[in-house]
């Protein structure tokens, strides 16, 4: 499977502040937010076994996916990202017991926060990928790619334009 993304040629807009369009050779950056255990392990695998994804994405391994702050998620976004990918052990596998469970009601909370201050609700996904599923952390990481690039990019709320 070919997960490279193809460019876009027309210029792409962005969902949040209309009128802002991408550059033609515009690539989204991905901010992704893994779990040691089983997604970081996964993301390992697909690199052992040559399974290609798209290298937007920049990864963070933290020890489990409930270890994600809210702060985590909006200052990639306001910084770096164009959008955040979150990916965890599969519910009731978590290494420390309940910690996927308390990052997935987090997650909808976050995800509330940043629809209501604006974000687009496809601008930051959560996944449940275990160490023995790198063929799936590709496929993951190939939709939020473009999920993401079709979006556009984030301009609204970067520091810069501040």
């Amino acid at each position: 499977m070919e997960a490279e993304v193809k460019t876009a040629k027309v210029n792409v807009e962005s969902a949040e502040n209309p009128g802002m369009k991408a550059p033609e050779d515009w690539k989204p950056v991905i901010m992704g937010i893994l779990c040691n255990w089983c997604s970081y392990a996964g993301s390992d695998l697909t690199g052992t076994s040559r399974i290609q994804y798209p290298p937007n994405i920049r990864i963070i391994r933290v020890p489990c996916s409930s270890r994600v702050d809210p702060w985590f998620i909006i200052k990639s976004l306001q910084t770096a990202a164009d959008g955040v990918l979150i990916s965890g052990c599969h519910p009731g596998d978590c290494h420390y017991i309940s910690g996927n469970y308390y990052a997935r009601r987090r997650f909808l909370v976050t995800k509330q926060l940043l629809n209501f201050i604006g974000y687009h609700e496809n601008r930051v996904q959560f996944s449940w990928v275990s160490a023995a599923e790198g063929q799936k952390f590709a496929q993951v990481v190939a939709k939020v790619t473009e999920d993401i690039k079709k979006l556009g990019p984030l301009h609204r709320f970067k520091k810069e334009n501040f």
